[in-house]
């Protein structure tokens, strides 16, 4: 009986060409993981394409809502941009993925997992730190094992059959709830202006030329209602995606660089992430404390980078999640987004938990801050920074 292999597999270029490597290189029936974390996709489709290529079984799993609660959730919560930039939609879907193929795996008594990652990104690493963190099964990757390149692939894929879309053909695409992630082609220029016909998500023309206000109300750090509709947490995020895309907000284009060591020019649709964690960031400012923020910052750093570089399992990840449970308290209250033309800013902000306090603020009449106690205080505050400098002006 030939050893079973489970895959993790899109329905693309790169796992249907890996379904019949492992076939026909590697002697073993190959068992289809799709696992649907929003991306949009055909999942009929898929596991059609699947059959067609010969494989033993394959298994469809709707993981939207266990996505949404598990993985986005804390990374809103840890206002989670990797260098300040990307929202982690690919680098926060893969140990998921990853988990779920885990499990079937176990369920069919595989003899391997296998994934369709290069030796280029950070996908490999986000797929065989789970692998490995969860099983002690040998890990296939042909196309990093192999150093195969896209044009190889596209070669092997027409001497097989395997269809490819004319998307794939042009960009390598990565989609789900969270984000959209676009590679490949032109883009590998990075002074080459990324096309219209790249993005789907967001609109490139003929944009509206009236602002949009988009109410965002957050309950313990977590969104539950846009535009005052409470909605299913899928949903919400479907909501901002399609509103914000709308007036042309969400696109991400910058040099990133990956966990192996390469700058990568990359290119991201993320409207409803860049809204919410826009409007979260912003709330934590009102409600907590300098100190609070401060520090909170630092955590928020190093959660983003340990999630982006496949470090999901990492012990100081759970550490780092208890601290941010614990700030998240008091992150309730409404913030109020004007979108308009591409542009995304907040223009209000409202919580029962505000640290903000208009009597002290305002500098109008009947202020409740004494000035006359400051002058003090600045003695005070600069006075290491004013002994310093006339110690230089003696030497």
């Amino acid at each position: 009986m030939r050893q079973k292999a489970v895959l993790a597999f899109s329905g693309g270029l790169d796992t249907s060409v890996v379904v019949k490597y492992l076939q026909e290189n590697h002697d073993m029936d190959v068992i289809t993981v799709t696992v649907d974390v929003g991306e949009g996709s055909d999942q009929r489709k898929i596991a059609a394409k699947a059959k067609k290529l010969g494989v033993l079984k394959h298994y469809n799993i709707d993981a939207k809502s266990e996505f949404v609660h598990k993985y986005i959730h804390p990374a809103i919560k840890a206002n989670a941009l990797y260098q300040k930039k990307y929202c982690l939609a690919t680098s926060l879907a893969r140990p998921l993925i990853a988990q779920k193929v885990l499990e079937v795996a176990k369920k069919e008594k595989a003899g391997a997992l296998a994934h369709g990652c290069t030796g280029k990104g950070n996908d490999q690493v986000r797929f065989d730190v789970t692998f490995a963190s969860g099983s002690s099964l040998p890990i296939i990757a042909p196309i990093r094992d192999l150093n195969l390149d896209r044009a190889t692939e596209i070669e092997f894929a027409k001497r097989h059959g395997i269809v490819i879309d004319s998307v794939s053909k042009k960009f390598s695409i990565d989609q789900n709830l969270w984000g959209r992630a676009i590679e490949g082609g032109n883009l590998e220029d990075p002074y080459s202006e990324p096309p219209d016909d790249a993005f789907i998500w967001v609109k490139t023309k003929n944009l509206p030329d009236s602002p949009r206000y988009l109410e965002i109300e957050f309950e313990g750090g977590i969104p539950i209602k846009v535009d005052k509709k409470e909605m299913d947490p899928v949903k919400l995020i479907q909501y901002t995606n399609q509103v914000a895309g709308s007036c042309g907000v969400g696109t991400i284009d910058h040099i990133e660089d990956r966990v192996v060591g390469i700058k990568s020019r990359e290119v991201y649709e993320t409207p409803a992430a860049l809204c919410i964690i826009e409007a979260h960031s912003d709330l934590e400012k009102m409600v907590h404390t300098k100190h609070q923020n401060k520090f909170k910052s630092l955590v928020d750093q190093e959660w983003a980078w340990l999630a982006y570089s496949g470090l999901w399992q990492d012990p100081l990840k759970a550490d780092l999640d208890r601290f941010i449970e614990s700030s998240q308290k008091v992150v309730t209250g409404t913030v109020r987004l004007k979108l308009y033309k591409g542009g995304l800013r907040v223009v209000g902000r409202k919580s029962r938990y505000s640290l903000y306090n208009q009597h002290i603020a305002t500098y109008g009449e009947g202020s409740a801050f004494d000035q006359t106690k400051a002058a003090g205080f600045v003695e005070l505050w600069g006075l290491q920074t004013t002994e310093a400098n006339k110690l230089v002006k003696q030497r």
